[in-house]
């Protein structure tokens, strides 16, 4: 192994100074854009309304034959293809909203955002010592 210094960024001289710089932006920016956003849950909705209950049918029916027989891969099957569409039906009536804020807040986030991330690629740039 080459000797590296401390400050040599993703295997190239240099860049330490951009890579801390950046992820602190960046991590400032994400915290500040993702406080930003509402997440709200609504109504489940599969082909009609009150549903929730026939779509726990086939996982409870998994769940009953590995409990039969704990090797049968019906029941595998259908235990994670039921806890699969489950979990696909709560992330789909989910609602993400961005709450109302003003044009400087909102450019402050991404500023800081893509700045920090383009530090980031920056750092990993060799950067050469002048001499």
């Amino acid at each position: 192994m080459e000797n590296r210094s401390f400050s040599d960024v993703g295997g190239t001289p240099g860049g330490l100074g951009h890579f801390l710089l950046g992820v602190i932006m960046a991590c400032l920016g994400g915290y500040f854009l993702a406080n930003q956003v509402s997440v709200v849950g609504s109504f489940w909705s599969f082909f009609g309304a009150n549903t929730f209950g026939i779509t726990l049918v086939p996982m409870l029916f998994g769940v009953g034959l590995l409990f039969w027989n704990g090797r049968s891969t019906a029941g595998w099957i259908l235990s994670v293809a039921g806890s699969l569409f489950i979990f696909a039906g709560v992330l789909a009536n989910m609602s993400i909203y961005f709450r109302p804020t003003s044009l400087f807040n909102t450019l402050v986030m991404l500023v800081l955002l893509v700045g920090g991330l383009g530090l980031i690629a920056r750092s990993l740039r060799s950067h050469l010592p002048t001499s």
